[in-house]
């Protein structure tokens, strides 16, 4: 399957999280590139290891968006992300045990998060974007870069509490 081309269509026109999907996309792209440069299996391991890591941080945070903006389908958006979680959670384990999984879990990485971004999140993201532009917390598509921290202290701050 390989690499994940960005384009418009997979942006959802808020900023925090076209940014989280696009370092997703990096992260699935540098393990296409590792897999095929014959990278060591240490290195591919760290990198499925943070790759998994920033997926389930950046599930937890968009969940927190929706809950905020009262989305209507939260639960059965949660529900996605855990039987996504599961599903990777075993190519972890395979990969754990010894066995080479890095080509079919960046098949399935590609596959999933293109599909999930078009279907599942495009489903919320009117939700979360008139909440965003209700709190004034941000403008969608409006994020300026020297901004970004404070509004990710902003955004975060809930989940550590």
């Amino acid at each position: 399957m390989g690499k994940i081309v960005w384009t418009e269509q997979l942006n959802l026109g808020i900023d925090v999280i076209d940014q989280q999907h696009l370092r997703i996309v990096e992260y699935i792209n540098q393990l296409d590139d590792m897999r095929s440069n014959g990278s060591s299996r240490e290195e591919i391991g760290w990198l499925i290891h943070n790759l998994v890591d920033y997926t389930i941080s950046h599930f937890g945070f968009e969940e927190s968006l929706q809950e905020e903006a009262h989305y209507l389908f939260l639960d059965e958006h949660k529900k996605v992300h855990e039987q996504f979680t599961q599903r990777v959670s075993q190519y972890q384990d395979r990969f754990d045990k010894g066995e080479d999984v890095s080509k079919a879990l960046n098949s399935l990485l590609v596959t999933w998060l293109f599909n999930h971004i078009q279907r599942d999140d495009t489903d919320y993201a009117e939700s979360v974007k008139v909440y965003l532009q209700h709190t004034n917390v941000i403008q969608p598509n409006a994020l300026q870069p020297n901004k970004f921290a404070q509004i990710k202290k902003i955004l975060f701050t809930p989940l550590f509490k």
